[in-house]
């Protein structure tokens, strides 16, 4: 097997906003697996200040990983628990060759086209003018499930946006899921949720900074918001995992396979959420479009009925042409729409 990788600067379409600062660009880099004159190619994509992974060494990891791979290292081998997105990436590319490089990691009615995955719209943080106009977009769109990134702006104003949407939109006819992102302080955290519950709010993620674990465990619950664990997911080591759900007793947690470390990872949060009664859904981490097809596809073999959040593939000037579009407010898989890899393989 030959192993070899590319890093692709990925160019956003507009300034994508959160409580922790403005991506204009992000790096993906691409592994690639080369035997008996096949392909397969997977994703590793960081995401700055969320991501573990440490960036001052990553291209010598992924050196080390192609190195290691074309000396004839066993992948289950290698170790890379501190760099969770590389662990992924080689996840999927050992499974698209095992697929001869057909992307198709996972067959199933989604990848023959027959069926789409339901997903929440998502809605970036901005003025008001702007979070307005992606708000419209996603009801036209047929979306009734909305996730509105908060935190960064004026509090008030967030709250004239939302009250704008229930005035239009009853709970029963359009969800509203938040995502804030670290972005409540301490303080202020508990009264901010209960002015939120006032429009009926399906779920709020990571409400607080991570690694809070007694005061998230209040909010939990005091909170009149079922609160979601996401960034409190990442680094976390396999016996600390049924720990946190244990101590914090959340409503949701949200899994993102880039950031945890992979498929396996996941299903290992999943089981355990399962068993200590705890709802979850899957996540895209702003992968490009292979990234986001492994993430898709594996998804879909969960059979969860939650709208998924796997609605980034068009965030991109210069995202990779592939099968995967929006349709209805689903992710669909079409057959008759090829790969352009050129921008990887040249």
């Amino acid at each position: 097997m030959k192993a070899s990788f590319k890093t692709i600067d990925l160019q956003f379409k507009f300034p994508a906003r959160t409580s922790r600062g403005i991506l204009l660009h992000k790096p993906s880099s691409f592994l690639m697996l080369e035997k008996d004159g096949f392909t397969g190619i997977g994703e590793c994509s960081t995401i700055p200040d969320l991501s573990i992974d440490p960036t001052e060494t990553y291209p010598e990891k992924l050196d080390e990983l192609c190195r290691l791979l074309n000396e004839g290292y066993d992948p289950s081998t290698i170790v890379l628990d501190d760099f969770p997105s590389i662990a992924f990436g080689l996840e999927t590319a050992l499974l698209d060759l095992e697929a001869n490089g057909s992307k198709i990691l996972f067959p199933s009615a989604f990848t023959e086209g027959k069926t789409g995955i339901p997903i929440n719209g998502l809605v970036w943080m901005g003025d008001k003018d702007f979070m307005q106009k992606q708000i419209r977009e996603k009801i036209v769109a047929g979306y009734r499930c909305i996730k509105l990134k908060v935190g960064a702006i004026d509090f008030e104003t967030e709250l004239e946006i939302i009250s704008a949407i229930r005035k239009e939109f009853s709970s029963d006819d359009m969800e509203i899921r938040l995502d804030a992102n670290d972005g409540f302080s301490l303080n202020d955290a508990l009264e901010k949720l209960e002015r939120l519950s006032d429009f009926e709010i399906h779920s709020i993620e990571q409400p607080i900074k991570a690694r809070q674990f007694e005061k998230m465990a209040e909010l939990c619950q005091k909170s009149p918001i079922p609160i979601v664990l996401d960034e409190e997911l990442i680094g976390v080591k396999s016996l600390e995992k049924e720990e946190i759900l244990e101590k914090i007793k959340p409503a949701y947690i949200i899994l993102k396979p880039s950031l945890i470390g992979g498929f396996r990872e996941s299903e290992e949060w999943i089981r355990l959420a399962e068993k200590h009664n705890v709802s979850w859904w899957i996540t895209s981490a702003l992968e490009a479009n292979i990234g986001l097809n492994a993430i898709a596809q594996w998804t879909f073999t969960l059979n969860s009925s939650l709208p998924q959040g796997l609605g980034t593939g068009q965030l991109y000037h210069n995202n990779i042409p592939s099968p995967l579009e929006i349709r209805e407010a689903k992710l669909f898989y079409n057959p008759q729409n090829n790969w352009d890899l050129s921008s990887i393989l040249s």
